[in-house]
């Protein structure tokens, strides 16, 4: 029999934690609001979630969230604590869409919680052995860009839409004459009328590969191929037919399935993106912590995941950025597993000593879109000064002390510095 799928869970309940996880027990497997024949104890034996631990937290004066049932006699005393719960391998099989709805289902809707976060998930080695996982991961995109001992430091299209298609074989032009590592479109440029993708990907691998003759590098882009189902199937053979090597997907657009479908016909690295992540995660007594998410991600197939940036825009903070780097690079099953986190969001030359101050590692994908097309000396210039500001991080010296010499980095710094 294959070991179970355990999923860890934050609870906040006006119940004991012991009542409230046996709840979610019964819910999420063989029970209902009342006794039933057919629930045998043979079948319960067999089919029934198991409580693992509970491990008692602080109390709260008030509820997370909304709408939480109250116990009789109730002090108004909200507990919470971390509760694990092993559910029968059995009862789901190797599919991440059930487990999801196992783990992640109706539990979030239960009125004796008034809080709860799914903040890790350990699968059996049978989904390894049914989902690809990534085809390409750190190695494969290394060997595709030809970087190594730094990161791979890209850039997004700006403006994010309205680029006419000329324009923007004008930017890829500059960038990977400049000998850029990586381009992406932003996600909220998909297939739009007024520049198909058909026509920009026709453009941007003009340009590129013309580059690649003249410097023998070639960019990799990462086009944004998330649509339906078979709209996107028709993107992804687009950029293959052109000689593109990457594609790009909104994974919660698409959903997991649709990724590790993706996965099967892509010959090319899936570039993950993460948007409406926050409706997941802001709110610390709701949803799923990244732990749990990038987990299903490179099961599913994605070669790159996106994890934001130190210091970024968003609401995540530079602990959170850590761990989700962390996580990517640690393996589930072995290293062929491991994902290229991607740094972004206020990125630029500027953020590399910081960022390798804290991460330890190169293994990252660093992009940045103002941090590049903002600089003074234009496209090439701000890639340019990025490299140099991880070329001084990496040399342990100062950026003021490493700008000499270095006009690119020092306009950077004379801009944002």
């Amino acid at each position: 029999m294959s070991s179970p799928i355990v999923a860890t869970y934050l609870l906040e309940t006006a119940f004991s934690l012991e009542q409230a996880a046996e709840i979610i027990v019964s819910e999420q497997s063989t029970g209902t609001f009342m006794p039933i024949a057919g629930e045998t104890e043979s079948l319960k034996e067999r089919h029934r979630a198991r409580i693992l631990s509970i491990q008692p937290l602080e109390s709260s004066p008030f509820p997370s969230l909304p709408g939480a049932k109250i116990p009789s006699g109730s002090k108004g005393e909200y507990k919470r604590g971390i509760v694990q719960i092993a559910f029968p391998y059995e009862n789901i099989g190797p599919s991440i869409p059930n487990v999801l709805a196992t783990v992640a289902g109706n539990l979030f809707e239960l009125e004796e919680l008034s809080g709860i976060r799914l903040i890790d998930l350990e699968l059996p080695e049978a989904f390894s052995e049914r989902y690809e996982g990534p085809r390409y991961g750190i190695g494969g995109t290394r060997e595709m860009t030809g970087v190594y001992g730094r990161p791979i430091i890209g850039t997004i299209i700006k403006p994010n839409v309205g680029l006419p298609t000329e324009q923007l074989r004008l930017i890829v032009r500059e960038l990977a004459s400049a000998g850029i590592d990586f381009i992406k479109d932003d996600e909220v440029h998909g297939n739009p009328p007024y520049a198909p993708l058909a026509e920009r990907v026709k453009a941007a691998m003009e340009e590129i590969e013309r580059a690649a003759d003249r410097t023998g590098k070639k960019t990799m882009y990462a086009f944004n191929i998330t649509d339906d189902i078979e709209p996107m199937l028709r993107h992804l053979e687009t950029v293959q037919r052109h000689g593109g090597n990457c594609v790009m997907v909104s994974i919660n657009s698409i959903g997991l399935a649709g990724v590790a479908h993706l996965r099967k016909h892509a010959q090319v690295c899936i570039h993950g993106h993460r948007n409406q992540w926050g409706m997941m995660s802001r709110y610390p007594y709701l949803g799923m912590s990244f732990a749990a998410y990038q987990k299903l991600c490179r099961l599913s197939g994605v070669d790159h995941l996106h994890v934001n940036g130190l210091n970024n825009k968003f609401y995540e903070d530079n602990a959170s950025v850590i761990d989700g780097v962390r996580g990517c690079l640690t393996p589930i099953r072995d290293e062929s597993d491991r994902v290229l986190p991607v740094l972004s969001s206020k990125q630029w030359a500027g953020s590399a000593p910081q960022t390798y101050r804290e991460l330890q590692t190169v293994d990252v994908m660093n992009i940045a879109g103002g941090g590049i097309h903002g600089h003074p000396g234009g496209f090439g210039a701000g890639f340019r000064s990025f490299v140099q500001g991880w070329e001084a991080a990496l040399a342990g010296v100062p950026l003021e002390e490493y700008a000499a010499g270095r006009p690119e980095l020092r306009q950077a710094l004379d801009l944002l510095g």
